[in-house]
C-alpha cells in the first residue's frame, strides 16, 4: 500500500524545487562590459572609386534635395546686404525674429520682446526675387544659432547704439531706431517708437552666439536677465515663409546719420 504521507512530502519538495529554478531562470541578470573592439575603416576600403561613394549617398541626398526644394512664399524684390547703416535683409530678418520670437516669449513669460538685434556677419548671402524655398533659409542662415532673450536696462539699450556707430556696420536691427549727431554719439533713441528710459527693463531677441558675447557685444553680459527659447533662427525664417504668401517687405528708416 502506498505511503501517503511519504508522497506528499515528496510532492512538496519537487513543487519547492520547481519554484526555485524558476525564480533563478527568471530573475535579472547583470551584464557588464569586459571588452572593446574596433578598428578603422577607411571609405576607400568599401567604396573605391567616386561614382560608388555617389550612389551610396544618392537616396539620402534626394530625400533632403525634396524637401529643401519645396517653395514656400514669393519674394517681390531681392533682399541684400548693401546698405551703409541698415540693409533690406538685415531690415527683414530682424523683422521677423522679433515678430515670431515674440508670441513664444509672452506665452513663458507674460512679457513682450521690445527689441531685436543681429550681427551683419551672420547672413551669409541675399534672398533672391521670385520663388523662396526652405533652402535659401539654410543658406542665408546655415548655423545652429537659436533664439535668445535678454532683459536690459536702458542704459545698456544706449551702450548699443554707441556699439553700431563704432562698428559701422549695418548690424540687423528692430523695434530701435536713433540719429546719430555730428560726434558721432547717438541721440533720439526710440523703443518702439517711445523714447528710452534708463531706469526700464527691455527685452531683446538676439542669437545665442551674440548673447555669449560674439562679435564683442559685451554689453549682454550684463543682461539681468536671459531667456532660452530653443528656436533656430533658421527655423524662424521658414516658419515665416510657410506662414505667408508673399513676403512683406518694411523700408523704414531706423538709423539716420545727421550732416
Amino acid at each position: 500500500m502506498v505511503n501517503l504521507k511519504n508522497y506528499n512530502v515528496v510532492f512538496k519538495q519537487f513543487v519547492l524545487l520547481l519554484t526555485f529554478f524558476s525564480l533563478v531562470s527568471c530573475s535579472h541578470q547583470n551584464y557588464s562590459v569586459s571588452k572593446i573592439e574596433g578598428k578603422r575603416i577607411t571609405i576607400t576600403d568599401k567604396l573605391n572609386n567616386v561614382s560608388e561613394i555617389e550612389a551610396f549617398i544618392k537616396p539620402y541626398k534626394d530625400r533632403i534635395d525634396k524637401d529643401l526644394n519645396v517653395i514656400l512664399v514669393y519674394n517681390p524684390e531681392i533682399l541684400d546686404k548693401n546698405g551703409t547703416w541698415q540693409t533690406p535683409i538685415g531690415d527683414f530678418l530682424s523683422d521677423i525674429t522679433l515678430e515670431k520670437s515674440s508670441p513664444v516669449f509672452e506665452s513663458r513669460e507674460n512679457k513682450k520682446i521690445d527689441i531685436c538685434l543681429l550681427n551683419f556677419g551672420g547672413i551669409r548671402t541675399i534672398i533672391p526675387k521670385g520663388n523662396i524655398t526652405a533652402r535659401n533659409a539654410f543658406e542665408v542662415m546655415p548655423f545652429e544659432n537659436s533664439a535668445v532673450v535678454i532683459g536690459l536696462k536702458g542704459e545698456q539699450i544706449q551702450e548699443i547704439a554707441s556699439y553700431i556707430i563704432s562698428e559701422k556696420k549695418p548690424h540687423p536691427l528692430s523695434g530701435m531706431t536713433f540719429k546719430i549727431d555730428k560726434n558721432n554719439f547717438a541721440k533720439e533713441i526710440m523703443i518702439q517708437g517711445k523714447p528710452i528710459e534708463n531706469s526700464k527693463i527691455y527685452y531683446l531677441v538676439t542669437s545665442d552666439y551674440l548673447a555669449n558675447g560674439g562679435d564683442n557685444m559685451t554689453f549682454f553680459k550684463k543682461g539681468i536677465s536671459r531667456i532660452d527659447l530653443d528656436y533656430k533662427l533658421r527655423n524662424i525664417m521658414i516658419d515665416y515663409f510657410k506662414d505667408v504668401d508673399t513676403l512683406k517687405i518694411n523700408h523704414d528708416i531706423r538709423i539716420i546719420k545727421e550732416q
